[in-house]
């Protein structure tokens, strides 16, 4: 070598061409990042719609609302769908049955689904494959309405408020999940250590599994409660007596009781005129239950958000 590496004059083509890669490289990250915030506003807005469309509905005049000229905006506002609604004593009834019915649906459905998803996410638990075949075959077969009629009777739950509570216990795609996250975030190294300090499994699931699952338990919450809070089938099926009833189905049943057929009424024009007015604030009555019915959900979601974001993406990244 006749110089020295430092004395060597330097390649300004290959540098040249290096910064040309960099401004590429910057060039189409910039691109992307444009392109990808475009989409999300734009998968934003239309998941965002139907809700602000309910909102500016239920705050118009319905016969605005019947035209079709609330599309953007408040028009003729009235808070006439809402009085409507709220003036129903049935409604309140309604919101304290299912106020309970979430609260302890969702906690007697991870009772099952935590303790379950950790044994299921230990390898060296015995038969594991076949108990968890025993939970997953229930995402594909199913015995159907009648057999669980049948089931629900038998068990002296028809018209029992606790069949909207111990009806079901775990799902099986809301165990998937927690087993996943068990295994993915709680080593198995931390249970050893556990265990050679002298804990038990009850001990190191309570002690050192459950502190660590509190995202996953959000999330299952959410899900849980907002299954149960949505609801209404069930009720529908297995539940007369109207101081049982949930939210939805007491919600269900007043706008069916606004619900009016125009085709075969005849009368004097006032009276047409009173009944097509009812018929238009049917309409309006159901985006203000929509509202009336997402508000609890829409306040208690920010509170959950942070876990939620941290549960949701369990089993994204391998590694």
């Amino acid at each position: 070598m006749l110089f020295p590496e430092k004395w060597r004059k330097p390649d300004f083509g290959r540098r040249a061409m290096s910064i040309m890669n960099s401004l590429k490289k910057r060039k189409k990250a910039a691109v992307f990042d444009i392109v990808n915030t475009l989409l999300v506003v734009l998968i934003t807005a239309i998941t965002a719609y139907p809700l602000y469309f309910c909102v500016i509905a239920s705050l118009s005049d319905p016969v605005e609302v019947a035209a079709g000229h609330t599309l953007f905006g408040i028009q003729g506002f009235t808070l006439d769908a809402y009085a409507l609604v709220l003036q129903e004593e049935q409604l309140w009834t309604g919101y304290r049955n299912t106020i309970i019915y979430t609260v302890l649906a969702t906690l007697y459905r991870l009772a099952f689904t935590i303790p379950a998803a950790y044994v299921l996410s230990k390898d060296q638990l015995p038969f594991k494959g076949i108990l968890s075949w025993y939970f997953f075959i229930t995402m594909y077969i199913s015995g159907g309405m009648i057999p669980e009629y049948l089931l629900i009777k038998d068990l002296g739950l028809l018209n029992n408020p606790l069949v909207m509570i111990v009806g079901s216990g775990v799902n099986a795609y809301n165990l998937i999940v927690t087993r996943q996250y068990f295994s993915a975030n709680i080593h198995q190294s931390l249970c050893d250590a556990a265990y050679m300090d002298g804990a038990g499994e009850w001990c190191t699931f309570s002690k050192i599994a459950l502190p660590l699952a509190k995202p996953i338990i959000a999330v299952m919450a959410l899900y849980i409660g907002v299954g149960t809070w949505n609801t209404y089938y069930k009720a529908l099926l297995y539940i007369y007596d109207k101081d049982y009833y949930p939210l939805q189905l007491v919600l269900r049943n007043i706008l069916n009781a606004n619900q009016l057929d125009l085709s075969n009424i005849q009368g004097a024009a006032s009276d047409l005129e009173n009944l097509i007015y009812r018929a238009n604030m049917a309409q309006g009555m159901k985006y203000s239950i929509v509202i009336v019915a997402s508000i609890p959900l829409i306040m208690i979601y920010p509170f959950l958000q942070k876990y939620f974001e941290k549960g949701v993406m369990v089993g994204s990244v391998k590694g």
